[in-house]
């Protein structure tokens, strides 16, 4: 299996967003109108993809050395999409799930891919409703993509923590930070990775799938984090889709910067971290329920700390070498979200201080898609 050249560090960026009602604040399966529409303009939309469900719209970064471009990439592609959804009465928002709106009546995207997954997977392919935010990180050498994956699953679901946005699912409070990552891991390739040793493991995996039929093509393999050979670059997918700009960059820059660190680490011939599976699968389960609150096995040992601690320590460590890749501003809003809660805890607040009204809480979702940046609860609600 090839993997293509990319230039080390290198990043892009997709983001899953919502279209929502003007009116409703429920969910529109307008795909196919917007998608039309989009194609009439004078304009380049090759940043603007269609998903598996026509409530739902991808933007695509191009490839960057620095996050603050992927995030105007994406910046970009609202200003050309927004004037086309506005006259029909439909807004842009996003978070990993959406409050309300019923997964059983959401229609997929006429796709034979799409249709393929539904009708192989039944009742769990029916519930995906969900949005994610996905960061590729240029890898200059396969023979590192396996132990970077492992390094980096010590750390994802601390990252996972932070960014948990959909804590209400089907208008239900779930008691999940995370309900997205337990239900998108019902899917038969979704979840955790296997902890392969080397590429050529790998490729024996995905030709066995292929040969069941499993699979079709590798990006048929839904992993938290990923290989991507076609693009040369780890895809780390663990996060919901983040609810606004600031938030996304923070999150390319944690990826971008821990896939960096790990690299010099194996540059310089020291043993990168790992852990046991069952540690990691347990450490998943603790991010998806408590979100911040969660204590995580930080290391083989069995050592536990809570996902905040963990986090202040890796911003210190990772922060001279986001100076060196240009998103210090970036990785600053990690501190920055701790201090004004987690995009579930936020959504949490918004819910309980207006009396259980799932429709604000949407609100408070477009707003902050608006504004570019996490908006603090007692301001919204003032």
């Amino acid at each position: 299996m090839e993997f293509a050249q990319s230039p080390r560090s290198t990043l892009g960026i997709e983001w899953e967003l919502q279209y929502i009602d003007a009116d409703s604040h429920a969910l529109r399966q307008c795909a196919d109108s917007v998608m039309t529409a989009l194609r009439a303009l004078d304009t380049d939309t090759s940043s603007i993809h269609r998903e598996m469900l026509l409530n739902t719209v991808e933007f695509v970064s191009e490839p960057h050395e620095h996050v603050r471009d992927c995030v105007e990439d994406m910046a970009r592609s609202t200003s050309v999409l927004e004037p086309v959804i506005h006259p029909m009465r439909v807004r842009l928002g996003t978070a990993g799930t959406h409050p309300f709106s019923n997964p059983a009546s959401q229609i997929v995207t006429d796709s034979e891919r799409y249709a393929e997954l539904v009708n192989r997977t039944q009742y769990w392919g029916r519930q995906m409703l969900l949005f994610g935010t996905h960061v590729h990180v240029g890898v200059d050498n396969r023979a590192k993509v396996w132990p970077l994956i492992r390094a980096l699953l010590t750390r994802a679901y601390h990252i996972q923590a932070l960014t948990s946005a959909s804590p209400i699912w089907n208008s239900e409070v779930t008691g999940y930070a995370s309900n997205r990552a337990m239900v998108f891991q019902q899917l038969p390739t979704a979840g955790i990775p296997y902890q392969f040793l080397t590429w050529e493991d790998f490729e024996k995996y995905v030709a066995g799938m292929v040969a069941t039929g499993v699979i079709e093509q590798v990006n048929e393999v839904r992993w938290d984090i990923r290989p991507s050979p076609a693009n040369g670059t780890i895809e780390l997918r663990m996060c919901d889709a983040a609810t606004n700009r600031a938030e996304l960059g923070m999150v390319a820059a944690l990826a971008q910067c821990l896939v960096e660190y790990f690299s010099r680490m194996l540059d310089a011939g020291e043993e990168l971290p790992t852990l046991p599976d069952w540690f990691v699968r347990e450490n998943k389960w603790r991010a998806s329920r408590y979100g911040m609150d969660a204590i995580l096995i930080s290391d083989a040992g069995a050592r536990e700390e809570l996902v905040a601690h963990v986090l202040v320590r890796m911003v210190d460590k990772l922060a001279p070498i986001a100076a060196e890749l240009g998103c210090s501003l970036e990785l600053e809003w990690v501190e920055r979200i701790m201090a004004i809660g987690a995009p579930y805890q936020r959504q949490m607040e918004v819910f309980r201080s207006t009396g259980g009204d799932f429709r604000e809480v949407v609100r408070y979702m477009l707003a902050e898609f608006d504004a570019g940046h996490p908006i603090e609860t007692e301001d919204f609600l003032l």
